[in-house]
């Protein structure tokens, strides 16, 4: 599932890893957490082992971002 990064909005499904398709910076809130995180520089084509509730808008420059069930 794509994912459009918003600043407020919580992801309708929790994905068990992101896919970055276009890399860059990456701004996200993992499940269960208090603070968003900020990855820089990740690869596209990378994939993220990461739980996450949140892909904020706000400071992501990636793109392509793909939800993995």
């Amino acid at each position: 599932m794509a994912i459009a990064p918003h600043d407020t909005t919580p992801l309708a499904v929790l994905p068990r890893a992101l896919f970055v398709g276009t890399g860059g910076t990456l701004v996200v809130r993992c499940v269960d957490s208090a603070a968003d995180v900020t990855l820089k520089n990740v690869a596209g084509g990378q994939i993220l082992d990461l739980r996450v509730s949140h892909v904020r808008a706000t400071g992501t420059t990636a793109a392509d971002i793909v939800a993995l069930a």
